[in-house]
């Protein structure tokens, strides 16, 4: 991995040991490597396929989660094992911590490398703590004060349906999760739904101690799109009624100035290394952010999360 990042690159003695094997064997291991350092890439082990990553997720991190609340379409292949984020190949999707858009989010990210693009598509991950130490403490108090607000508009046509991002046909049961979440739901005509809900901007790493941000406000706010589409969504909805927006947590539209030194933040703590197939990356949620670059060609990555 690139010098100066806790990203550890491990390969076995044994070529083609299987991971699983090591869960068990002498030596700190996979999950006190992801302890330490945050994210492990393992590669020249013996290639899992889904249910492979399901066994190697689930011995060193507990029960698989599924995804609920969701954010960006994804199949599920098996289980509780899914496709990475399926989002057009020649776009970047931004760096984030999973679900840290939410009030609950996953402990550790499993992915594995089924077929590793032609060209590009890497999954570049930032230091959550470097990117917090980055940002000026002026932006940092401002979000940390007021918390960021996520609002998502379902039913426009664009972006998921509340449907698919709750994972439920029934409103109420949608309503009951909503509650329990503190999300604010507000039904409008022709079974439209908006939602707002404040969150955390930043969180304490259970693993280290250390502060680190924890947010998606950069990634939801409309300016994270390419610029003629934001352009478009511009002229078609008013503030409040985009597909999704972010805000401070007061309601306040993000400053411009906010947004540049987050996005400032993850480009310089942006490490990235390219997919070979097999390879397993194991990455502490907290500690560390990820993303994904644009790629040609074919492109299969499984994800799991505990």
């Amino acid at each position: 991995m690139s010098e100066g990042t806790r990203v550890t690159l491990c390969t076995p003695t044994v070529p083609g040991l299987d991971a699983r094997d090591w869960l068990t064997g002498p030596g700190p291991g996979p999950a006190g490597l992801r302890d330490t350092n945050g994210a492990v890439l393992l590669r020249g082990f013996r290639p899992l396929d889904s249910e492979g990553l399901s066994a190697l997720a689930s011995a060193m991190s507990g029960e698989l989660l599924d995804y609920t609340n969701r954010s960006t379409p994804r199949t599920r292949v098996s289980g509780r094992v899914f496709t990475s984020t399926e989002y057009p190949a020649d776009q970047t999707i931004p760096m984030h911590n999973e679900m840290s858009y939410a009030d609950s989010w996953p402990d550790t990210l499993f992915f594995a490398s089924v077929v590793p693009a032609a060209e590009g598509g890497e999954t570049p991950l930032a230091d959550s703590s470097r990117v917090y130490d980055r940002i000026p403490a002026e932006t940092r108090g401002r979000f940390e004060r007021d918390g960021v607000m996520y609002v998502r508009n379902f039913g426009s046509g664009l972006d998921l349906s509340w449907q698919e991002a709750f994972q439920t046909q029934d409103r109420s049961e949608l309503e009951a999760y909503c509650k329990e979440h503190g999300i604010q739901t507000e039904w409008m005509d022709d079974d439209r739904l908006r939602t707002r809900h404040v969150v955390q901007a930043s969180v304490i790493s259970h693993r280290t101690g250390r502060k680190v941000w924890f947010n998606q406000a950069h990634l939801f706010h409309v300016s994270s799109l390419p610029s003629h589409v934001e352009h478009e969504l511009r002229e078609s909805f008013s503030e409040d009624e985009l597909p999704r927006n972010a805000l401070y947590g007061d309601g306040t539209p993000l400053a411009a100035d906010d947004l540049g030194a987050i996005r400032s933040a993850y480009a310089a703590e942006e490490v990235a290394t390219r997919w070979q197939a097999g390879d397993v990356m194991i990455v502490d949620n907290e500690q560390f952010a990820h993303g994904r670059r644009p790629y040609a060609g074919a492109r299969s990555l499984l994800v799991a999360m505990t």
